[in-house]
């Protein structure tokens, strides 16, 4: 099946069968709490994921789960509270993206947890106690390799270089997060080999998006480096009004970043992610130790060139790198 294909099932499928964040589960069934950051309505994709992973393993929901889901709509204060609604419905397993996994870890330690799509190395972050034996009660996957931020960093850079070969400057707009500061250090390191300069505008909120911008913009940069840490994800529509704004190259980590309108992104597939950990949910419903199962590293990769905002840009994309991208957006 093409991608595209997917992504249309995907999105029909989570509309079909959406259900409202606070429906009543069914008691009689075992009960799957699912936590998001974001608004649902973005997450309907991810939603479809997921009930695709557990029916490849042969588990449907309303026949062999019930599923309860929180979504926190961008706002992350929100998520230890969402959190213990969960647990108090006492699910077997609960599966977290991003940020939220380590809300859940610290919230309900004792209820098995499934992370997925998280950018930080769970060993190094006090996730897991490896990846073949995480242990305890989590488990999971991860984005990069190995949590490793620089080689993805260098590819993407690689691509940008030959968008915008006149990069000199970058600017790198996000809060200072774990994530954050692992994408510095890559681009700090890719920078002196590639020829060109970082400029940080971190933020602390979100209503310092616009000043980080604007700032940029006023130094000339040559592009902008859209960091992938969760405050922006899960506000991804107000990061892409100033992006349009800006009038510059923009580069970005997920997929989604691309769609909505980056002039590019590269990094492991998130929606491949939420599928992965239906099939791992559906293994602790069988009875499976989460602590026995391997963090799983991202295998597929998307790269993903918006030739409408190349268009608008004035940037013309080769055809070299245009059947090298895995989605173009027209």
């Amino acid at each position: 099946m093409q991608r595209r294909d997917f992504l249309g099932l995907a999105g029909m499928a989570a509309l079909s069968v959406a259900r409202p964040g606070h429906a009543q589960p069914n008691p009689e069934l075992p009960l799957v709490g699912l936590l998001v950051p974001r608004k649902q309505e973005p997450a309907n994709d991810a939603l479809a994921a997921l009930r695709a992973g557990l029916k490849e393993a042969g588990f449907v929901e309303g026949t062999n789960y019930s599923l309860a889901m929180r979504f926190a709509d961008g706002d992350l204060d929100r998520l230890p509270s969402l959190a213990r609604e969960l647990g108090a419905l006492k699910p077997r397993v609960i599966v977290a993206s991003s940020t939220a996994a380590r809300t859940v870890r610290t919230e309900l330690p004792d209820i098995p947890l499934v992370f997925t799509s998280i950018s930080v190395d769970p060993i190094a972050y006090g996730y897991a106690q490896s990846y073949v034996r995480p242990g305890g009660m989590i488990t999971g996957n991860v984005t990069n390799a190995m949590g490793s931020e620089e080689g993805l960093t260098e590819k993407r850079m690689d691509y940008l270089k030959e968008l915008v070969p006149g990069l000199t400057r970058l600017g790198m707009i996000g809060p200072k997060g774990i994530l954050y500061k692992a994408e510095m250090i890559a681009l700090n390191k890719v920078s002196s080999q590639l020829g060109f300069e970082v400029t940080e505008y971190p933020i602390n909120t979100l209503d310092d998006l616009e000043g980080a911008f604007a700032d940029g913009v006023r130094d000339a940069v040559s592009a902008l480096y859209i960091s992938g840490e969760p405050l922006l994800f899960n506000n991804m529509a107000r990061v892409m009004s100033l992006v349009a704004a800006s009038g510059k190259p923009c580069v970005g980590v997920y997929p989604e970043f691309g769609r909505a309108g980056l002039l590019m992104s590269y990094a492991s597939d998130t929606l491949d992610g939420f599928r992965h950990a239906g099939t791992y949910v559906a293994k602790i419903l069988r009875g499976t130790k989460p602590g026995d199962l391997p963090v799983e590293q991202a295998s597929k990769f998307t790269l993903v060139i918006n030739l409408k905002t190349a268009k608008a840009l004035g940037i013309t994309v080769s055809p070299t790198l245009l059947a090298l991208a895995d989605e173009v957006i027209e």
